[in-house]
């Protein structure tokens, strides 16, 4: 059997809405039948017809011909776009934004493949008795399992952002200590060179420089000291505060994983399988009433 590129679930909702659209066009063929069948019976009376007279029955039969057709190319616009209606609902709900490429559908070898997909599954599905097991259902979308997992979501990229800004504040408390290290070590820098240049000084003026540059340096020691440790602090705080932004973003991920794995179930062939079951009935009824 043709495979069009999708996963098995996928190919038979497509399976289901080509059966759906063979049975809407084979309707339509019907009913262009009638069409001739019923100028056939109602004016075909005579042996002989004059041109006028032939002329207005074509016609007319083409004004019915293309009020028929018109309708039922309308119909299967405004069908298509309550298919395309559903899956987008669903995507929404899952935060998913689908997107469509319209010039694939003028495009003649993928067209081709699809007659053969439609041809395969018409050939196969003629060959199997009217006894055919009933395909399994799938299970109804845990909304409530599903609003749980949103939330979840939800918490997760707000911590994560939250842990952005914590990071991007570290960050900065980090270079302004920095800076201040830097700053520091200037002034030291700066305070040896002056107690070099004044050497020549008076014993007196160079043992209160040297009393004020000890008291600099030992106040410059211990703020180095204090800005070396929470520099430290702030380091092991980032490496801390990295790690659960990696925690986080892998949460984050598997709850999409999650997300992606959940919406592989849908009840649409559900509500497919009731159309086309009504469809059958009105099929019957039709072919009763044909035969009456």
């Amino acid at each position: 059997q043709a495979e069009l590129g999708v996963n098995e679930h996928h190919q038979n909702e497509v399976v289901s809405y080509m059966r759906f659209a063979r049975f809407k066009r084979g309707m339509c063929l019907k009913t262009v039948d009638s069409c001739f069948q019923d100028l056939k019976d109602s004016r075909l009376v005579e042996e002989t017809f004059t041109v006028d007279e032939v002329i207005d029955m074509l016609d007319g039969l083409q004004s019915v011909v293309h009020s028929e057709v018109e309708s039922e190319l309308i119909n299967t616009t405004y069908t298509n776009v309550l298919l395309l209606r559903q899956l987008f609902s669903q995507a929404e709900k899952w935060y998913l934004k689908l997107q469509t490429d319209v010039s694939d559908l003028e495009n003649r070898e993928l067209l081709d493949q699809v007659a053969e997909f439609e041809k395969s599954d018409y050939t196969s599905s003629n060959k199997k008795s009217t006894a055919d097991p009933v395909k399994p259902k799938l299970a109804p979308l845990n909304e409530g399992g599903s609003e749980l997992l949103n939330k979840t979501v939800a918490l997760l990229q707000e911590e994560n952002e939250k842990l952005k800004t914590r990071l991007k504040t570290i960050e900065t408390q980090a270079t302004a200590a920095l800076d201040e290290k830097s700053k520091l070590e200037k002034s030291l820098r700066d305070l040896q060179m002056i107690q070099g240049d004044q050497k020549n000084y008076a014993n007196q003026d160079i043992t209160e420089l040297e009393n004020k540059v000890a008291a600099l340096k030992s106040q410059f020691e211990k703020t180095l000291n204090d800005t070396t440790a929470n520099q430290k602090f702030l380091e092991e705080d980032l490496v801390t505060t990295k790690h659960n932004l990696l925690k986080v973003q892998d949460q984050l991920s598997t709850a999409e994983k999650e997300l992606e794995k959940k919406f592989q179930q849908t009840a649409a062939y559900r509500n497919m399988k009731e159309i086309l079951t009504k469809k059958n009935e009105q099929i019957k009824d039709l072919r009763r009433r044909l035969s009456k």
